[in-house]
């Protein structure tokens, strides 16, 4: 459903609302940092994992165990939304903070690569729970113009972790072990989520359609947040979902998961093949890291300039023209040319690459209103993982073949796709539109 006006119920403005609203995007901007570290961190150890034969990892097995997360993800993602829309979004995110963090733990102390995957999988279903709910707090608690941008904020902190996450594998892994990587990798949560449980409010638009008027309405005024009336949906727990696919919004649906499913396969292969694919095309296995974190810097960057831009023009178009400058840069990367251009095209792919998925998000939040959003977040970013399962395949399969050399290449076309399939989005928004005038 496309977004509806709203009413404000109880609007709130001053700078203590907005100060609490600030805290709100901290808060998520930090449990987001946790997703990005646990999500790439496995990348980040797995050359170290395969050249020590570490509980008998080969590439196609590495691969497998990635996919096994990415299925995990995708659980969480679909189920996340529908749960917090009956839950409440608060708890949500605290369960799959829990969930991640202790299956990262787990991870670290596998004894076997069966163990391994499973705690994989596990933590994968922590981390899907947990990003589109983010997203939705965020674009609840910023107004409406900068809602694109608030997307942007939050996910630099998945870019945040990526970055990091190779610094933390250098940092251990060659004097402790890969295990000290995952242990290191869960602690922060220690500490975040003590202050996230004390200072997350729930969400207003939630409380509301769980009947709780007089809770919603002094949140609203407290954080100067909007307030829309709920829609009579007669008690239908699955009404949010049932709403993707009526008044022939099915069209647009299967295209906006389309997209994010040729953004997730980008994300997951490049993201966790990038050190290993460069080590196979020659370069030093110390620069293969750093390349990774070039990639999650130029990720930060593109987080933002992506959501500046997308609350100008719209967030469709910043879609489109990203996928197709995204596969000219990952083309690239497996163009050999020195070392010092080479960061900079890696620094420039990743700008585009992470930010342009995440305007994907920033698409569906805003075509949505708030009842709908999380589940339609959900259910797209559900779907999209089933690319983030072939992504990290497709880069196993061929390197286990002996042709990393290509992937680059294929994971291009990945991106030209996703650019095909938002235009198409776009036009059977536009024909809706045109049908109803």
């Amino acid at each position: 459903m496309s977004s509806s006006a709203t009413s404000p119920l109880a609007p709130a403005t001053g700078t203590a609302t907005r100060r609490s609203r600030t805290a709100v995007i901290a808060l998520c901007w930090g449990l987001v940092l946790l997703d990005g570290i646990d999500t790439f961190i496995y990348g980040s150890v797995l050359p170290k994992m395969l050249g020590g034969h570490s509980l008998g990892l080969t590439p196609d097995v590495a691969g497998t165990i990635g996919s096994y997360a990415n299925f995990g993800m995708l659980l969480g993602t679909i189920l996340s939304g529908m749960a917090s829309n009956w839950i409440g979004r608060r708890v949500t995110v605290f369960v799959s903070v829990v969930i991640f963090t202790l299956a990262t733990l787990g991870t670290g102390w596998s004894q076997s690569s069966g163990q391994f995957g499973f705690f994989r999988f596990v933590c994968g279903f922590g981390l899907g729970a947990l990003l589109p709910i983010a997203i939705s707090y965020g674009m609840e608690f910023t107004s409406r113009g900068r809602r694109a941008l608030a997307t942007g904020v939050i996910m630099t902190a998945h870019q945040t972790g990526g970055a990091l996450a190779p610094l933390i594998a250098l940092w251990l892994v060659d004097d402790h072990g890969w295990r000290t990587a995952f242990i290191a990798s869960a602690l922060p949560a220690l500490i975040l989520l003590p202050a996230a449980f004390k200072l997350l409010p729930e969400s207003p638009t939630n409380l509301l359609t769980r009947g709780r008027r007089a809770d919603a309405e002094l949140l609203a005024a407290a954080y100067g947040t909007e307030l829309a009336e709920p829609k009579a949906s007669g008690g239908d727990k699955l009404d949010a979902l049932k709403n993707l696919f009526r008044h022939g919004q099915w069209s647009t649906t299967l295209c906006f998961w389309l997209t994010s499913f040729a953004g997730l396969l980008l994300v997951y292969g490049v993201g966790q093949w990038l050190p290993k694919i460069m080590v196979e095309l020659g370069y030093d296995t110390g620069d293969s890291l750093l390349f990774s974190t070039f990639l999650n810097v130029g990720g930060i960057c593109g987080m933002l300039i992506a959501g500046r831009t997308a609350d100008r023009i719209g967030p469709r178009k910043v879609v489109i023209a990203w996928f197709l400058l995204t596969a000219v840069f990952v083309y690239l990367m497996g163009v050999h040319m020195s070392v010092g251009i080479l960061y900079a095209v890696v620094f420039f792919a990743g700008l585009l690459l992470f930010s342009g998925q995440t305007m994907v998000y920033a698409t569906v939040g805003t075509h949505h209103n708030d009842e709908d959003r999380p589940t339609a977040l959900g259910w797209v970013s559900g779907m999209g993982r089933f690319g983030a399962i072939f992504g990290p395949w497709i880069g196993g399969a061929l390197i286990e073949a002996g042709n990393a050399d290509i992937g680059f290449a294929m994971y291009a076309c990945a991106a030209l796709f996703g650019a095909l399939m938002m235009a198409l989005a776009a036009l059977t928004i536009r024909a809706r539109s045109a049908a109803r005038h």
